[in-house]
């Protein structure tokens, strides 16, 4: 926690960045205050980026909010006027903006869409936010107009104390707030994540009563909740809360499924636990990320039970499959399927390279990682979470090897640009034929040829293809 002096002058930046509309808002006799996300991380010491963001409550309708901020904005937006909030950027200051009027809000039988209704009460505002962390709310008016012996912090349900006490817990009964909304249940697996706090046995109790109700909830809000969970220090902290509480099986069925049952005679791994190792060891990129939290999700489908023990043959490719699945049904981008599901499917080719690998298998490593060469190297150094020290020590030689013998082709040749040497136009000139699938395998026999040896001028490639050609006819 940090000092109280370093708060209260983190409180008062708040108060003077919000200068332009706290004068605003007073001259139209309108209470505003700083809430939320903002006044909780000055109350931390959370460092500040360069982008400021400020949310405030206020007693203004959203027609006034929208009158009162005209002026003071170089940009407005007004896609949540309907539900009480308007966002603007700042003429004065370039911070970023949000203002919403006192409201409470609720699900309607099995609509998506929250109905609104109107306050004019701060407490009664400040009791409907998801968690004590966040029902903090600072008089930026008050504070500004430096009137002495005027209260300017505002905590109605004992957040401040939350905060020092590392535990995160709701304002009001957690099962109202999660039926009002129930993305707040994976919220609470977030703020635990990212603060490092215990969870409040009455949310975990809720959260299991509750955890249907996420299927009232958009896929595109639980993606967007998921990946702030996964950009955390640490998210296994959230993740293990979301598969104990049943959460995950509303929305991410195939996670819970990594607790392999396991008998006396064929134990393996914890798939789980071993997951959420990786995950944690790996940096905070979304993409790389996802990468470890899906990189065996192909297990259970593969598991079998031989001479040789427990094995997951082929639970790379399956995985891949898998991934596409559920990153679909979960509206991610197509490229961010694309790239998480290549980082699973590649995520095991590392391990062939003890067999010794040659100049072609290199190339084709790097080739088929192509822009996710350092995430997928990452990925392969974080999957080993062995506590024996000699096989770990070996693994991570075996990678060094891999990457010198990586910067020494790329000091050779460049390896970002692997292409056979001649494009299909001319193919098609040299060997007099039309587009078709010939055209397609002679590529590939010059790509082969690419791995296999390196670069090769264009009259040898020609020359080459011509006796490859020849070689087909007879």
């Amino acid at each position: 926690m940090t000092s109280f002096a370093y708060a209260h002058d983190r409180l008062s930046e708040l108060a003077r960045l919000s200068r332009p509309l706290s004068d605003a808002f007073a001259e139209a006799g309108f209470s505003l205050y700083a809430v939320g996300g903002s006044v909780r991380d000055a109350l931390l010491g959370e460092p500040r980026g360069d982008d400021v963001e400020i949310d405030f409550t206020t007693n203004a309708r959203p027609d006034d909010i929208e009158r009162l901020m005209t002026p003071l904005c170089s940009a407005l937006w007004q896609q949540g006027k309907a539900f009480g909030t308007v966002g603007g950027l700042l003429r004065a200051s370039r911070v970023q903006v949000e203002i919403t009027t006192f409201r409470s809000e609720s699900y309607v039988d099995h609509s998506r869409k929250p109905a609104v209704e109107w306050g004019d009460s701060l407490q009664a505002d400040l009791s409907r936010r998801d968690f004590t962390i966040n029902a903090l709310a600072l008089d930026v008016v008050a504070l500004n107009a430096e009137t002495p012996d005027v209260q300017t912090l505002f905590d109605y349900h004992r957040g401040f104390h939350d905060l020092q006490d590392r535990v995160l817990r709701t304002p009001i009964d957690p099962e109202t707030l999660f039926r009002d909304d129930p993305l707040r249940m994976l919220r609470a697996a977030r703020f635990a994540a990212r603060f490092d706090l215990a969870i409040d046995p009455a949310i975990e109790k809720a959260c299991v009563t509750m955890a249907e109700q996420l299927v009232k909830v958009s896929p595109e809000r639980i993606r967007g909740e998921l990946d702030l969970l996964m950009m955390t220090a640490r998210p296994s902290i959230g993740l293990d809360f979301i598969v104990r509480t049943g959460l995950a099986q509303h929305f991410f069925p195939e996670l819970p499924t990594l607790q392999l049952e396991q008998d006396p005679i064929h134990q393996h791994k914890d798939v789980l636990r071993h997951t959420w190792a990786v995950v944690d060891k790996t940096s905070p990129a979304l993409v790389l990320r996802l990468g470890a939290l899906f990189h065996d999700i192909g297990k259970p489908a593969t598991r079998a039970i031989s001479d040789e023990g427990v094995t997951f043959r082929f639970h790379d490719v399956v995985g891949a499959k898998i991934t596409r699945q559920r990153m679909t049904a979960l509206k991610y981008a197509q490229e961010v399927i694309d790239d998480v599901a290549t980082l699973v499917e590649l995520h095991l080719r590392f391990h062939t390279y003890q067999l010794g690998w040659s100049d072609k298998a290199v190339r084709r490593y790097v080739r088929d990682a192509g822009p996710l060469l350092e995430e997928l190297n990452e990925l392969t150094r974080c999957d080993c979470t062995t506590r024996n020290a000699r096989k770990s020590a070996a693994l991570a030689l075996r990678m060094d090897e891999l990457e010198a013998r990586i910067a020494v082709l790329r000091e050779q040749e460049d390896l970002s640009r692997l292409r056979p040497a001649l494009d299909g136009v001319a193919v098609m000139e040299l060997l007099g034929i039309p587009p078709s699938r010939a055209v397609g395998q002679a590529l590939d026999f010059l790509m082969e040829i690419r791995l296999d040896e390196g670069e090769i001028s264009s009259d040898e490639a020609a020359a080459r293809l011509h006796a490859w050609w020849a070689s087909r006819a007879k």
